[in-house]
């Protein structure tokens, strides 16, 4: 199937009481228009067109930070969806296969229905997806009659018997593209809103003697997202189902509810995520890992009996291979820490290579930022870094080496050599018990004075 999706992104989104554009407001660490683009790319289409309006700079860079390919095209007024759906035309000129029009605001239609639609169109001139409604309120209703889609009535244009009907519109449809725009030619705006409306080409469509249909799917997959109460809604919908799947593919979670995941998020089966982790994009987690406790982790990669946390910070460009230790208190950027490595307590690694094996100190920190320029940390395999030691990069630790607690590197050391950058000690006898003496004179003092 050749297909191309036009999502409709236009509209600022009032009731959302933001400047941003509403199709920009995130649900589960990514726009509503990523989860939208996402859903369509199942299709493998050949074109995808965006149709912007409000905020189109913004827009523009969300669309093609999702799919580089993506054609973004302005609506400059908005003057109703089938308006908005005819800016694609250009985009789309000479491309012959069908079109999808979805909206960059409705995140949830799920790839099955779009394959259904699509299946749908062998047969069928116009594809529309609809719901049965639990309360159909004042949704448009679908007239049918067998499998044919007889015509969309709006809810105030509806008589008494067809506003009993529950089959609504949710918007979304499906036509070839040349027939698409064809039809979109021939609405008119004679409304009291004075608008194109894109469910009208069904009506244009059957008066021609074309054929159209109507594809269902469950209610929520059509839910619309008009404010920040429903953009809430919309999240708690998104987790529910994440965990779920999870649990289904094998994760264990100790209390699914506190733990938060990402558009993207994906974990192997049998990992173990304990309460209250939070997934930001681009994670991945691989079977038999764990996630203990209150750890956040972003743009990284766990591999296989690894552990890591609680209390734990893995940061874009964190690779951790097979059985890594991060423990408590621990926080990963850019760096790739090797087989068997131990990082347990209280340390920062950034922009650093820990060879396998390797065990860093409660209290190690890279020093990779200079104040203009990141610098990288190499630790050979097999190396032990003692607590407290600060390792200010570039600087490299040979395999098997040693560095001493409190220590600050600034030279790399060869492989197998020890370390020691810190001043001697020097204990001054019976000095404490004098400081002390003098302390405590002084504070007398200061009170006698004050009363």
């Amino acid at each position: 199937m050749n297909i191309a999706l036009i999502i409709l992104a236009a509209g600022k989104g009032t009731r959302m009481e933001s400047d941003l554009p509403k199709v920009l407001h995130k649900i589960a660490g990514a726009p509503m228009l990523a989860h939208v683009m996402k859903a369509g790319n199942s299709l493998e289409p050949e074109k995808v067109v965006v149709v912007a309006g409000h905020g189109a700079d913004l827009v523009t860079k969300a669309a093609q930070d999702y799919d580089p390919e993506a054609t973004i095209v302005l609506q400059d007024e908005q003057l109703g969806t089938g308006h908005a759906a005819m800016q694609a035309r250009d985009a789309l000129a000479g491309f012959e296969g069908d079109a999808i029009v979805m909206f960059g605001d409705t995140p949830f239609i799920s790839q099955d229905t779009l394959e259904r639609m699509a299946e749908a169109r062998a047969k069928h001139d116009v594809v529309v997806l609809g719901f049965n409604a639990a309360d159909p309120a004042k949704y448009g209703r679908l007239v049918t009659e067998g499998d044919t889609l007889l015509r969309i009535v709006e809810f105030k244009d509806a008589s008494d018997e067809e506003r009993a009907i529950t089959l609504c519109n949710s918007g979304v449809l499906c036509a070839s593209a040349p027939m698409l725009f064809d039809l979109l030619d021939q609405v008119n705006n004679d409304n009291a809103s004075g608008e194109y409306y894109l469910p009208d080409i069904v009506g244009i469509a059957r008066d021609k003697g074309m054929s159209a249909t109507a594809v269902t799917c469950d209610e929520a997959e059509t839910l619309g997202i008009n404010s920040r109460a429903e953009l809430a809604v919309a999240e708690k919908i998104f987790q529910t189902k994440a965990r779920a799947d999870l649990i289904e593919d094998g994760v264990y979670m100790q209390a699914p509810d506190t733990v938060y995941l990402s558009f993207d998020t994906v974990i192997g089966r049998d990992a173990e995520i304990e309460p209250n982790v939070v997934f930001g994009p681009g994670v991945t987690i691989e079977s038999n890992a764990q996630i203990r406790a209150f750890s956040h982790l972003e743009g990284c990669h766990v591999s296989r009996g690894s552990v890591v946390g609680p209390y734990a910070r893995l940061r874009p460009g964190a690779e951790l291979a097979e059985d890594v230790r991060i423990g408590n208190f621990v926080e990963v950027k850019n760096a790739q820490i090797d087989e068997g490595a131990k990082v347990n307590h209280l340390s920062y690694i950034g922009d650093a290579h820990v060879g396998a094996g390797s065990n860093i100190g409660a209290g190690t920190i890279t020093c990779n930022y200079d104040g203009f320029f990141k610098h990288k940390t190499e630790i050979g395999a097999g190396a032990f870094i003692g607590s407290n030691t600060m390792l200010v990069a570039p600087v490299k630790i040979g395999v098997g080496a040693l560095t001493g607690s409190g220590s600050v590197i600034t030279k790399s050391v060869p492989d197998g050599a020890m370390a020691l950058a810190r001043a001697p000690q020097d204990n001054k006898e019976g000095r404490a018990t004098k400081m002390f003496d003098i302390l405590k004179a002084k504070k007398a003092k200061s009170q006698k004075d004050k009363s």
